[in-house]
């Protein structure tokens, strides 16, 4: 299986890429937001996620893996394919999917390109009581624009983001008590209002005034 290509952009499609890897073209598939981001000549770091079917062998790629990781995610859910993952993570943020599973807010998957109320209220539901993927940790930021500091991304670092802050404060949350479900919603509002960069101090703190009878 791959896991990860490096090398440079030789052509971009609708949702697709040609990426040179040592003189051999590797044709993945990507979203919108990852296509946005990339133009042909450009130094690349790609995570792979790699399907593999009787009639098929497909890569798709992106430059933060988390992104890939909520790709892998939302396909365990029935009627979600790689069409629909991709619809969703060009149309919501991943910081912001957690947060409207926690709060059932399905009106923010129905945003996506093919995604109707049944399948967003699926969504919604299958994805509220489920902690969120984290990703694979790596040590240093992957290049994205062929420098180190140009890809850094906070929920590549390991035990590091808003993942984990989101994490820990459930954790904390449960520990003194509180059901599963009750403490992700009240960690979602928390991070909602107040952004995924609150202290978690912070997060915990005003999650308890939220669950306060």
């Amino acid at each position: 299986m791959i896991g990860m290509l490096k090398g440079r952009v030789e052509a971009l499609g609708a949702d697709e890429l040609v990426l040179d890897v040592n003189g051999v073209g590797y044709l993945v598939g990507a979203g919108a937001r990852t296509l946005a981001r990339l133009e042909p000549g450009q130094d690349i770091v790609l995570q792979i996620e790699t399907h593999v079917r009787e009639d098929a062998f497909r890569l798709f790629g992106f430059i933060d893996d988390i992104e890939r990781a909520w790709f892998v995610h939302l396909q365990n859910i029935q009627g979600v394919g790689a069409k629909a993952a991709f619809a969703i993570l060009d149309t919501v943020p991943v910081s912001e999917i957690a947060n409207a599973a926690a709060l059932g807010d399905k009106s923010t998957f129905a945003r996506a390109k093919g995604v109707g109320p049944k399948l967003a209220a699926r969504i919604t539901t299958e994805l509220k009581d489920k902690a969120p993927p984290t990703g694979r940790s790596f040590s240093i930021g992957l290049p994205v624009h062929g420098t180190q500091d140009d890809a850094s991304a906070p929920d590549q670092a390991p035990g590091g983001g808003a993942s984990a802050a989101r994490e820990d404060a459930v954790s904390a949350l449960i520990n003194l008590g509180y059901n599963e479900s009750a403490a992700r919603q009240a960690v979602a509002t928390i991070l909602r209002d107040r952004g995924d960069e609150t202290p978690l101090g912070d997060v915990i703190r005003l999650s308890l005034k939220e669950l306060a009878p």
